[in-house]
């Protein structure tokens, strides 16, 4: 039968909340956090209770209890909730333990200067990539990204990286889910640049955004994958249309990128 922490698949991020194991209450508060990625500072019970969709005197009990706890904050002059400082203790917390991000960041600053650009380390959440590490080469064309700031799966080259890595059978199903979560007109598009991307890393070992996330950036991307095939990453180096033409990325930068990805790997020995 095997132990249930063995079933969670780190490729599939979607839950099962029929799961004998799945918690709901660790699964809403959780939600709850999540509501604040949008931007907002402060959140009231009846916003939170509108966002995630769940009864507002359980968002009342589970946001009380969070407070409590530190993870968020109350104003009683706004009546309203904030982060709290318990939730950066645990990013702190992540990046000091996270082998992979400083092992990559001085290679990632090198290859940003020499490109002229961004270069980025990131992960799957959800539907979205998150960033856990930017760096930036070019002063005068500073891409407004920063750890923790999450940006598109399916436009970006380093979304893209992360599908090339995925087996065919979750390949398609993640197809299928931002399918769901994607504007209907423009999934052609998203739709054709993915698969392309999946084939560009098949030829390359790297992939391709041209435009297709900010029209004034070109990207490559390249995932990595753990030896143990149980979790993926991926890098990728972003910059002004004019100095990463396809010509560079194909002979030069894309190379690098992976040449600075086979190094972190054999530093932390695959294991992430």
């Amino acid at each position: 039968m095997g132990s249930p922490k063995r079933s969670i698949d780190v490729f599939n991020r979607p839950f099962d909340e029929t799961h004998p194991q799945f918690v709901n209450a660790v699964g809403r508060a959780f939600a709850i956090l999540r509501c604040f990625e949008h931007g907002e500072r402060y959140l009231g019970n009846q916003d939170i209770a509108r966002q995630t969709l769940l009864p507002k005197p359980t968002v009342s009990r589970l946001t009380f209890t969070l407070a409590s706890l530190g993870y968020l904050e109350y104003s009683a002059t706004l009546e309203k909730y904030a982060l709290g400082t318990a939730v950066l203790g645990l990013s702190h917390a992540y990046m000091k333990n996270n082998d992979v991000v400083s092992v990559a960041r001085p290679l990632m600053k090198e290859l940003a200067e020499y490109t002229q650009s961004a270069v980025m380390l990131g992960a799957a959440d959800g539907l979205r990539m998150i960033l856990l590490e930017v760096c930036q080469g070019d002063h005068t064309f500073q891409l407004n990204l920063a750890p923790g700031m999450r940006v598109p799966h399916g436009s970006t080259a380093l979304g893209r990286a992360d599908l090339a890595a995925r087996p065919p059978e979750l390949f398609e199903q993640r197809l299928a889910e931002l399918k769901d979560d994607c504007d209907p007109e423009q999934w052609p598009r998203i739709h054709a640049g993915i698969v392309r991307a999946r084939e560009e890393y098949e030829t390359y070992g790297f992939c391709f955004s041209m435009g297709e996330w900010n029209p004034d950036v070109f990207a490559v991307g390249v995932p990595m994958m753990s030896s143990d095939r149980g979790r993926v990453l991926a890098f990728n180096c972003s910059g002004r249309i004019s100095v990463m033409t396809r010509e560079k990325l194909v002979q030069d930068f894309g190379p690098k990128l992976v040449a600075l990805r086979n190094t972190v790997f054999e530093k932390v020995e695959g294991r992430f």
